[in-house]
């Protein structure tokens, strides 16, 4: 996998101040997106343990809320191994208490859907993420207004209250203000 970006003090793509990684490769192109740049598989830099070791390491401020991860689309088939390899570190060895946020252009329902091999990493991976946003930018639907969205069709999902409900909850900001 490669990579575009790693940001150690984002504010904009989840709560509190944040480390983010921006991947390469997506298939989606969508229309109006902010990076088509990072539509390239091969743009930016090779991701390897060595930048694992400096996202958890960037991650260990009290200030850090959590990780990011965003694209690109990290949920794209040769981007998992990589993006699973970070989460698994992150959560062995990151601080319990940040979170993780990932964003895709895919939806919560398609990525459940997925067949055999592609679908167990998936599964494996959401199984380490807290905050899922999902969904396509859509020009048409666009809303700088939305709090962490570019698009109103675009969900914020707490997954962890999802799994716990059995049905879709939708993060709600309100619970986090005053914990990041």
């Amino acid at each position: 996998m490669n990579y575009a970006a790693i940001k150690p003090c984002d504010i904009a793509n989840g709560p509190g101040v944040r480390v983010s990684l921006f991947v390469s490769g997506c298939t989606h192109h969508c229309p109006g997106c902010f990076q088509p740049e990072t539509w390239d598989f091969n743009y930016g830099e090779r991701f390897t343990d060595r930048e694992i070791w400096r996202i958890l390491h960037l991650l260990e401020p009290s200030y850090i809320s959590g990780l990011t991860i965003l694209g690109g689309e990290p949920l794209e088939y040769q981007n998992m191994p990589d993006v699973w390899a970070l989460l698994d570190a992150f959560r062995r060895m990151g601080p319990r208490e940040k979170t993780v946020w990932l964003y895709t252009g895919s939806t919560l329902e398609y990525l459940y859907a997925r067949p055999y091999r592609e679908g167990a990493l998936t599964r494996e991976i959401l199984s380490k993420v807290d905050i899922l946003v999902d969904g396509r930018f859509v020009e048409a639907q666009k809303d700088i207004s939305l709090v962490f969205r570019g698009s109103a069709n675009q969900r914020i999902i707490d997954l962890r209250k999802t799994e716990t409900a059995g049905e879709i909850v939708l993060w709600r900001e309100e619970e986090t203000r005053g914990n990041a």
